[in-house]
């Protein structure tokens, strides 16, 4: 089992593939969790994206794209080690700030897909 496990899905009304060239835009990676290098392992388009991760952690992580209604259900992972000393007091704080960078990332991605469109109005 992995130290820091996070796993999140937050509802995106857009099209699969909208959302999954959001997430796999290598430029946004950095804004989003400046202290990782990933590494794509494997790039699903539509369906999403898995990377490694190194820097301040060692592991994996993905964006998996579940089709849902007249949008996508967007699934966050995340399983790795943190690299370098750290104190076990702190690993409940190391799992809170990766489970927040991950709801940033998907609100955003959530917000920027989702503006201007009113409830029950079809995806662009």
């Amino acid at each position: 089992m992995s130290t820091i496990q996070v796993a999140d899905q937050t509802f995106v009304a857009a099209q699969p593939v909208r959302v999954g060239a959001a997430v796999a835009a290598p430029n946004r990676w950095r804004q989003w969790w400046p202290d990782l290098s990933l590494e794509v392992r494997e790039d699903r388009a539509e369906q999403g994206i898995r990377w490694a991760v190194s820097g301040a952690l060692t592991g994996t992580m993905e964006v998996w794209l579940e089709p849902a209604l007249d949008g996508v259900i967007l699934h966050y992972f995340l399983h790795a080690e943190p690299t370098g000393a750290f104190d076990s007091r702190k690993v409940l704080e190391l799992n809170r700030i990766r489970r927040v960078a991950g709801k940033k990332m998907s609100f955003e991605i959530k917000g920027e897909l989702e503006a201007g469109r009113k409830p029950g109005e079809p995806v662009g």
